[in-house]
């Protein structure tokens, strides 16, 4: 099977999408459409040869309060900045018959590296996840994602991120 990752499309089938989570299914299936129609965020999807979504993921516009920051990170920024500029990484989810085999990882490569194109034309310090779950979090951890101690948000820095694209 080959699959693709593309900007959603209304030809996109999107209906036998399962995650296991019904707030991810409900949202790729009665949602995602209308966030991209009024510029609420980018949803990029993986899909095969029969243009059916497997998996996806949702970028948009965010920002860190600065006091949200860790305190050793904190003494590296300027003083004057007090919301810190970051891409939202909304939402990932793969579909059930996918999951386990690499998949998740795939998009999360794919929406980090796009986080960093965008940093190259446009201001962001960090990429800022918000799991859904402890296994969504652990997912993170693993990539070097940062709990942020204010939140149940992680983040993780562009430096970080251009390392990892090496």
């Amino acid at each position: 099977m080959k699959l693709t990752i593309k900007l959603l499309e209304k030809k996109y089938d999107k209906n036998s999408f399962d995650c296991g989570y019904s707030l991810l299914d409900n949202y790729i299936k009665k949602q995602a459409r209308q966030d991209v129609d009024r510029d609420l965020s980018a949803c990029f999807v993986l899909v095969d040869e029969a243009d059916v979504v497997n998996g996806y993921y949702t970028l948009s516009a965010n920002s860190i309060k600065k006091e949200d920051f860790p305190e050793n990170l904190l003494k590296k920024l300027p003083p004057n900045y007090q919301d810190l500029p970051a891409v939202l990484l909304g939402r990932l989810a793969i579909d059930k018959r996918l999951q386990g085999k690499g998949y998740g990882e795939i998009l999360l490569i794919d929406a980090l590296k796009r986080c960093y194109e965008i940093s190259e034309s446009l201001g962001t310090i960090a990429v800022i996840v918000d799991p859904i779950d402890e296994k969504a979090e652990k997912f993170y951890d693993r990539y070097g994602f940062i709990l942020l101690p204010t939140s149940k948000k992680m983040f993780l820095l562009m430096k970080t991120i251009k390392q990892l694209l090496g």
